[in-house]
């Protein structure tokens, strides 16, 4: 996949257990293999050793690691002491395909919530909102409810359709879209699932680096930004990944902190209404994320038979919908 790095074998002496080479579909090791091959200092492109890696829901996610030779006529050191080259494998789980079109995941959940991490996920956010990514800059959250609310409404029994009120939705998604449009609209390239498993950090030099783009449009960066908030009450290493917790959703100090640090490109404090206009606009789009992450549930308990209970996850996100949407028309 995308981050390729040079690490000491003694640095990751304790992570997991390598597993075998053959869990990686044939093709995809043959592309490893040269990949490798490419690397000079890579001792057997064929001798790699694969860690699964853990956060992902729909897909597999492993380390394919080789160890590296040392120059020319230089005594080779111990096993333990040796440099190895580092790619991550995706393999897609059944089922992505219904949520985007392929043609067109670190650090933990209480990491999001350290105060200079924070400001790290803020900047590099801001960053990735920057790139001038090619293809139209249009919106697409709006488009990607309708067409998953429609998908949903394929694959649910009339008895489940009622219990999510999928009926009502149609209308919460244009009264939302209405209600979202009347802000500045500033559109960026959004990442648009930046929950921690997204997020990987060098240890030595704090560096970020944002993985799996597969949800990735341009969009409100408003929205981008709350629904990693959102993503703040999940835990999905914990014995019960299923279930959020909205007393980790940060407060708002958290909040503005967090915005702050995404305005501050120049060394300048920013403007007091510019922050306080797009604190507005995350706790409006707030609630697009629940309505995605609430189809996304639906949608995936009926083509996953991944471990997770997606319908109980789902119900939560539309829970905190309705709760929230009350709240900002009272």
């Amino acid at each position: 996949m995308v981050a390729i790095e040079n690490q000491s074998q003694a640095a990751v002496a304790a992570e997991a257990v390598a597993a075998p080479a053959s869990r990686i579909p044939r093709e995809a090791r043959r592309l490893l293999h040269e990949l490798a091959a490419a690397w000079a200092d890579v001792a057997d492109c064929r001798a790699l050793e694969v860690v699964p890696l853990k956060g992902a829901m729909t897909n597999e996610v492993y380390q394919a690691r080789w160890l590296t030779a040392g120059p020319a006529g230089q005594k080779e050191e111990p096993r333990a002491e040796r440099e190895v080259r580092k790619v991550l494998v995706r393999i897609y789980g059944d089922g992505v395909d219904l949520f985007f079109d392929r043609e067109d995941e670190t650090l933990s959940a209480a990491d999001l919530r350290d105060p200079e991490i924070s400001a790290l996920v803020a900047s590099k956010l801001r960053e990735f909102h920057n790139l001038d990514m090619p293809g139209p800059k249009s919106v697409l959250i709006w488009d990607r409810l309708r067409n998953w609310l429609r998908t949903a409404k394929s694959l649910c029994p009339p008895e489940e359709a009622k219990e999510f009120r999928l009926d009502s939705l149609e209308n919460q998604i244009t009264a939302l879209e209405n209600e979202c449009s009347g802000d500045y609209q500033w559109i960026g390239f959004c990442h648009n699932d930046l929950q921690y498993g997204n997020i990987m950090i060098d240890e030595e030099t704090n560096v970020l680096t944002i993985i799996d783009y597969e949800y990735a449009s341009f969009n409100p960066v408003a929205y981008d930004i709350a629904n990693h908030f959102c993503e703040m009450a999940a835990d999905y290493h914990s014995s019960k990944p299923h279930i959020l917790d909205y007393s980790r959703y940060p407060d708002v100090d958290e909040q503005k902190r967090f915005v702050k640090t995404y305005l501050n490109i120049s060394g300048e404090e920013p403007d007091a209404e510019v922050v306080e206009n797009l604190l507005q606009s995350i706790e409006k789009h707030t609630l697009a994320s629940h309505l995605v992450w609430g189809l996304w549930g639906i949608i995936s308990d009926h083509v996953n038979d991944i471990d997770f209970d997606y319908k109980e996850y789902a119900r939560q996100r539309f829970e905190q919908y309705w709760h929230k949407s009350a709240i900002l028309t009272s």
